[in-house]
């Protein structure tokens, strides 16, 4: 095999399987140091709901849902779910 194609196949991998899941991790992590009251989110389970208090101490956050208020971690939102809520559809 030649050596420039293998070299090219490596960074290809390194590229796909570190700086990839990488960038996602960063966006996640900035999501969730940005959330404040009144956002609108989906948890990893599929819960819906808004936010109406962030707990800093414990690192959960109160959701306000049709059946009430419940209390998650905010490691258990959904950054890509939450992200495509809020955006508004394209009109035609």
């Amino acid at each position: 095999m030649d050596p420039i194609a293998l070299l090219l196949f490596t960074g290809a991998l390194f590229f796909l399987m570190i700086i990839g899941p990488m960038r996602r991790q960063k966006k996640e992590k900035n999501f969730l140091k940005e959330l404040k009251r009144g956002d609108r989110v989906i948890t990893k389970s599929g819960m819906h709901g808004k936010v109406i208090e962030i707990v800093e101490g414990s690192n959960s956050c109160v959701l306000e849902t049709m059946a009430g208020k419940i209390r998650y971690e905010v490691s258990a939102i959904s950054h890509e779910m939450s992200a495509k809520l809020n955006t508004k559809p394209k009109k035609k």
